[in-house]
């Protein structure tokens, strides 16, 4: 879009908190907000050149947000339980456990089935807090115990910072896998 390279040309420039159609630049077009969805690959993902830093973890989060947004639709509209089936991979379920006017917790979650156990399994019991009106998705928690040791080796050398980052690197990526696999949590 035209006018999104102004604003990335132009880092420096001071905006005025109110905008008037005056201040609006001549090429820029409300319409052309009706419908836009950015290509998440296309926005700038600075955690991947700074990580560690706070702005960086944002950026993440961000990220997060947009990749589970492709994958549910609308995250302000979830409610209760959702289940995708693929036939190439395993079942995946996305359950809402509260919901208040600016954020909303979920647990994400794949569904295997094992002959030995009496049900199902579930892992990785991602806990995943959405900041509807900032628009950021945080892993905030996963499985106290993981089955698969590169998870349990990565989860027992991580510090504070470095389990923020463990999580919702992993989130980020697992979104993605999960588009790529066709699994949709839609309504």
């Amino acid at each position: 879009m035209p006018w999104a390279s102004n604003v990335a040309l132009a880092p420096s420039r001071r905006y005025s908190s109110t905008v008037t159609s005056s201040s609006i630049p001549a090429r820029f077009d409300l319409a052309d907000l009706k419908g836009f969805t950015a290509e998440e690959s296309s926005l700038p993902a600075s955690w991947r050149g700074q990580p560690r830093s706070f702005v960086a973890l944002m950026s993440l989060y961000e990220s997060n947000y947009w990749r589970l947004e492709a994958l549910c639709g609308r995250l302000r509209d979830l409610v209760g339980e959702r289940v995708s089936l693929q036939s190439e991979d395993c079942d995946l379920r996305l359950r809402v456990t509260e919901n208040t006017p600016y954020t909303s917790l979920l647990e994400l979650t794949y569904l295997f089935v094992e002959p030995d156990q009496v049900g199902r399994v579930t892992a990785p019991d991602m806990q995943i807090r959405v900041y509807h009106d900032a628009r950021l998705v945080e892993a905030n928690a996963w499985a106290p115990q993981h089955r698969h040791p590169l998870l349990r080796d990565w989860r027992q050398a991580a510090q504070d910072l470095d389990q923020r980052w463990a999580r919702n690197i992993m989130l980020n990526k697992w979104l993605d896998y999960c588009c790529e696999r066709g699994h949709s949590l839609r309504a």
